[in-house]
């Protein structure tokens, strides 16, 4: 077996739920939502592997996946800092003052 054989396979299962679900044929909500994040992620990775090869596309194929990807996370981002800003309140009213 060559060395990229599931590297190609695992694209060409992400091509086929993609292509299925454009047409039409919907594998259910789980599928469209892990769709929708490995998406952004594959073009955070790609852009990275070009980066490394020294491609300027790479750049911009990492920004905009990125893009993606914290839009597509805002609403945990969110949740992140609101989680934050309580437990550093909570933290300030019982810091002891000397």
């Amino acid at each position: 077996m060559k060395r990229n054989t599931g590297l190609a396979a695992l694209l060409i299962a992400f091509g086929a739920l993609i292509l299925l679900n454009k047409l039409g044929v919907h594998m259910g909500p789980f599928i469209g939502s892990v769709m929708g994040y490995l998406i952004p992620i594959g073009m955070v990775g790609l852009g990275y592997v070009g980066i490394q090869n020294g491609s300027k596309i790479g750049w911009i194929i990492a920004g905009l996946g990125a893009i993606i990807l914290i839009g597509k996370l805002a609403g945990w981002i969110i949740i992140l800092l609101a989680i934050g800003l309580i437990g550093y309140g909570i933290s300030m009213l019982t810091r002891r003052t000397v």
